[in-house]
């Protein structure tokens, strides 16, 4: 019964340091998740690729649980939102 217990506790572990991969390394348990969608409507409201910017904001905002404010700019306020790129190596978020 103990080893399934330290088994369990130890995939338990396991699952928690791949979400804090995930969420960027903040590892804060209590963190509230915001508004995807209502986010990243208002940044894309103004993108002339719309249903794109979109697709790109939500990958972005649902890994770093943060979209600047604003149309566009204001990348310092996301540092994980800013830090993510394409393959090639371009910015990712809008």
């Amino acid at each position: 019964m103990a080893k399934l217990n330290k088994a369990m506790l130890a995939l338990l572990l396991l699952i928690i340091l791949e979400l804090d991969a995930i969420n960027g390394g903040s590892c804060s348990a209590g963190t509230q998740t915001i508004d995807c969608i209502g986010k990243c409507q208002y940044r894309c409201s103004k993108a002339s690729r719309h249903n794109m910017c979109i697709n790109a904001c939500m990958v972005c905002c649902e890994r770093c649980n943060c979209v600047p404010p604003g149309t566009s700019g204001n990348r310092d306020v996301c540092p994980c939102y800013a830090k993510m790129k394409t393959h090639g190596g371009r910015l990712k978020c809008p």
